[in-house]
């Protein structure tokens, strides 16, 4: 008894393909070639740092991202709005993760402000 059509054909765990394969003319060469130029990445150097921050889907695990935050952390007291807008205006691509993480920081020191104020009126 012969082999089947599907032990024969098929590769391992799929059907073969119904499409023919391109056949490789100088043309079809000449355009994968002109294509191939098109599609090199990001030139600018603000398309090379965007392209950098593609991997901040879980932030706190760039370092980039652990950096910022360690700086906006060290900030003097009430210099908090000042090195975040130092250190944004520094990054040649912003991300939103950063700019979150600047005015979360510039809240609470606002918040922490108000805090105290309030606990130094109660005490007098």
């Amino acid at each position: 008894m012969g082999v089947g059509y599907n032990e024969r054909c098929s590769k391992v765990g799929g059907t073969m393909s119904l499409r023919k394969s391109p056949t490789l003319t100088p043309a079809l060469i000449a355009s994968n070639r002109r294509n191939a130029q098109k599609s090199t990445g990001p030139r600018t150097a603000r398309g090379k740092a965007w392209s950098r921050l593609n991997r901040l889907r879980d932030g706190w695990r760039s370092p980039e991202y652990i950096n910022f935050l360690k700086a906006l952390l060290d900030a003097p007291p009430g210099r908090v709005g000042v090195t975040a807008q130092a250190l944004l205006s520094s990054k040649p691509a912003l991300h939103p993760l950063f700019m979150e993480a600047a005015e979360l920081s510039i809240q609470t020191e606002i918040d922490i402000c108000e805090e105290s104020r309030w606990m130094r009126a109660q005490r007098k």
